[in-house]
């Protein structure tokens, strides 16, 4: 693999105990970019606790300073790019990454555990991304069921993120055995899959947990084949810093939209990768999902019209024809292809939350093409 450089990025408001159980390898140089609220009492204890660990913190302070040295006087519109307060703050991270050259970053959430023969996450990660292995999935429904390769206690599960039209979710998938070097390496989840709040609702999950655990991953390695989706859940995924100009998390908490940021940015990515050559796959490492309780009416709230405008939006974009060899060019061109689709959108909620979105992804570029 040779010496590369790695940027664990998280998203937290919480106390950060997990990170001190994973093997962090001597061989490279990792960082973890903690993107937070800036409350500095936990920031103390999070230092205690990471002591030894490389880390450094962005609040709001931070990451408006990070935008005024770069940006001057217009830096406001460029910073109004990152959403505030809520798990998609992690883009900033990915664009401090970006500008320092990381090699990959790997985004961790505060609630995953490494199993005691996994902890080293990065070299596992690692792998998936560097080797030349794997086996690729083909489907004519073209999305793939990631729980497919979890050996779960309770079948016919779709993570959340998977559209729910019946054209999705026939499994009718083949294998190829060819592995290939991947761009994207999204690990999977022991413990509490990844659902949607309707999902867990219905297996009356009223404190958003439910019986339903996920054991071993049944591949190490699936590749996903061209013109195949997957939910890209963010919670344990690695990827080149090449891709971050095609790889803004979506901007949420916002019109009551919230938690599809890296569903969408996962099915933009795909459809990018496609176009420039590039392969992304999932599996391993699989850590353990120790999801912490919480009012599950309140995340079907945040999720339904997001729900809604997953069925149609994935479709807009498989049927986008890209052009551009870089991960920015071809970015660039699903964004204004987009941007063309979503002005014939007939419902006004939807032709404006979308509108947004692809200002917010026009900007994204404009500050991934200046630093």
């Amino acid at each position: 693999m040779g010496h590369l450089k790695v940027n664990v990025v998280m998203a937290s408001i919480s106390e950060l105990g997990n990170l001190r159980q994973f093997q962090f390898p001597r061989q490279h140089d990792y960082k973890v970019l903690i993107i937070d609220e800036g409350d500095s009492k936990l920031r103390k204890r999070n230092g205690d606790i990471l002591s030894g660990v490389p880390h450094e913190y962005y609040g709001p302070e931070e990451r408006e300073s990070w935008f005024k040295k770069r940006f001057g006087g217009s830096y406001k519109k460029y910073l109004d790019a990152i959403p505030e307060r809520c798990h998609a703050e992690t883009s900033f991270g990915f664009l401090v990454a970006y500008e320092e050259n990381t090699d990959v970053i790997i985004e961790l959430d505060d609630d995953v555990f490494p199993l005691p023969y996994r902890r080293a996450l990065i070299d596992l990660h690692l792998k998936n991304l560097l080797d030349k292995d794997g086996e690729t999935v083909l489907a004519n429904a073209k999305w793939y069921n990631s729980l497919e390769n979890l050996a779960l206690n309770n079948l016919d599960l779709f993570p959340r993120g998977h559209p729910y039209s019946i054209d999705t979710r026939t499994e009718d998938y083949q294998w190829v055995n060819n592995g290939g070097e991947c761009v994207l390496n999204m690990g999977l989840w022991l413990g509490s899959p990844d659902l949607d709040a309707l999902t867990i609702l219905y297996k009356s999950g009223l404190n958003g947990r439910f019986t339903v655990e996920g054991g071993e991953c049944k591949r190490s390695k699936v590749i996903l084949g061209n013109g195949v989706y997957a939910a890209i859940c963010s919670m344990n995924t690695a990827f080149l810093t090449k891709v971050v100009p095609a790889f803004y998390q979506l901007y949420m908490n916002i019109m009551g939209v919230d938690r599809f940021d890296d569903i969408w940015s996962g099915i933009f990515l795909k459809k990018v990768a496609d176009s420039v050559g590039d392969k992304i796959c999932l599996g391993e490492p699989a850590i353990y999902h120790d999801k912490r309780p919480r009012n599950v009416f309140k995340d079907l709230m945040k999720e339904l019209n997001g729900m809604e405008i997953n069925e149609f939006l994935w479709r807009m974009v498989d049927e986008l024809e890209l052009n551009g060899s870089t991960y920015w060019e071809a970015y660039n061109s699903l964004t204004e292809g987009l941007k063309k689709q979503v002005a014939t959108i007939q419902t006004p909620f939807h032709k404006k939350f979308l509108q947004l979105q692809v200002k917010k992804m026009e900007r994204w570029l404009e500050i991934t093409d200046k630093i």
